[in-house]
Order: C-alpha cells, then sequence, then structure tokens
C-alpha cells in the first residue's frame, strides 16, 4: 500500500523510514515547511522549558546549548526528541496543551523561575494563558514559524490520482483542512473517494471528515506507532 506522508520534515522522513521497515510504501509530500527563527534571546532565569512540539525542541536546541532545565513536553514524541537534543529532567503530558497545563502547575511550585513556552507563530491553543489561569507564572518565545504549501505537491498529486489504493497520513487538524484545501484547488477532491484517510486523532478526524473519502480510521494513541498499526491493519 502506498502512504501519502503529509508531515513536515524532518518527521516526514522518519515515519517514511518507520514505513519501510514494516512493510509499506511511504510518499513523502511534506505539505508545511518549518523555518527556525533567529532573533531572539535564550532565557536568563527561567524555571522550567515547555515544548509543545518536537520542532520546538530542534529550534530551541539550534539556538541555545541550555540543557539544564526541566523540559515539559506535549507528548512522547515532543518528549523522545528533547531526549535526543540532551534534555534529562522530562515530563510527559497527554499529548494536547490542557494536559501539558495541568501537568506544569502540578510541579510549578519547585520550579525556581517561569515557565518559558518555546512555540511557533501558530500554535493550537494557548499555554502562557493556561498557565496564568492556574497562577503559574510563563513567557512565550517564537522560536520557528511554519509556511504551508500553496499547491498541492507533484508527489501528492501523483499518488491521489494514481487510481491505486492510497492511505494518506494525517497528523493534525491544520494539516488535515490544508490537505483538503489543497486538493480541492488542484479540482481532485473526487479522487478522495479512493483514498483512506488515516487520522491521529479525532479531532483530525473530524477534520478530514469535511470530504468524501473510502473509509476514514483514528489510531488509537496519538503515535506514530499506532499510526503505523493501523496503516498495516487496512494494508
Amino acid at each position: 500500500m502506498k502512504v501519502l506522508i503529509t508531515r513536515p520534515q524532518p518527521d516526514a522522513e522518519a515515519f517514511a523510514e518507520h514505513c519501510r521497515r514494516e512493510g509499506l510504501e511511504p510518499v513523502v509530500a511534506p505539505l508545511i515547511a518549518v523555518k527556525f527563527v533567529d532573533d531572539w534571546t535564550a532565557p536568563a532565569r527561567a524555571g522550567a522549558l515547555a515544548f509543545t512540539s518536537a520542532n520546538g525542541v530542534r529550534a530551541f536546541a539550534s539556538h541555545s546549548r541550555v540543557r539544564s532545565l526541566a523540559a515539559f513536553c506535549v507528548g512522547a514524541a515532543t518528549a523522545d526528541t528533547a531526549a535526543e537534543a540532551g534534555f534529562s529532567s522530562i515530563s510527559v503530558a497527554n499529548g494536547d496543551v490542557d494536559s501539558l497545563a495541568a501537568l506544569i502547575a502540578k510541579n510549578a511550585g519547585a520550579l525556581p523561575g517561569p515557565v518559558i513556552h518555546i512555540a511557533g507563530t501558530r500554535r493550537a491553543g494557548d499555554l502562557v494563558a493556561l498557565l496564568h489561569e492556574n497562577g503559574v507564572a510563563a513567557e512565550r518565545i517564537v522560536a520557528y514559524e511554519t509556511v504551508e504549501a500553496t499547491n498541492l505537491p507533484d508527489a501528492a498529486r501523483a499518488a491521489t490520482g494514481s487510481g491505486r489504493a492510497v492511505a494518506v497520513t494525517l497528523f493534525s487538524p491544520r494539516t488535515a483542512k490544508l490537505f483538503l484545501n489543497l486538493v480541492g484547488g488542484a479540482g481532485m477532491t473526487e479522487a478522495l473517494t479512493r483514498c483512506r484517510a488515516v487520522c491521529l486523532s479525532d479531532a483530525v478526524a473530524e477534520i478530514a471528515a469535511g470530504a468524501a473519502w473510502r473509509v476514514i480510521d483514528t489510531a488509537k494513541d496519538r503515535t506514530a506507532a499506532s499510526m503505523i498499526a493501523l496503516l498495516k491493519a487496512g494494508a
């Protein structure tokens, strides 16, 4: 089965490699590009860092050598990236901003300073506002930006229009919405009736349901491993 991978790099290639190991045929076609922002200064008196994406970790790690601060991560994939970057004190939430805010608030009493959210230009939820509501001092640093594709990538166009069984992996509501818009702009919405949408969460599946697919499936857990298991189950 062909697996269309729409997530940004480098996560797209990492997921593609996982697909290859499991006997699936990946087609890499990122819809969003990540660019690091250079004009920010590492916090001098932070109590901890909060990461709502692996890209936040990568952006911070490319700009600062600080690894001694506690790292609060939104989910397992972000935590894995933090560990790879050299952080040793890592706490992991349940995959969403609300659970991350609750986790930080629970541990805020032991922090020596404010929590610094390393964020992108576009965010799903407002972590800093949630922390303030819980009485936790917090600040935001925008360390990366995301740029959306304006046309459906050639690889995605070829895969969805091939007439073969294709599974389209959608890892975020934003990417799902963008994919549908680009497919519509290319005049290829009807082709989705022959494709399978494989979604990371219910929120992603809800957006995907804005089009008629052959089937829409949702991963059991918000992990790449769960997505792979779902792909293999329908191969």
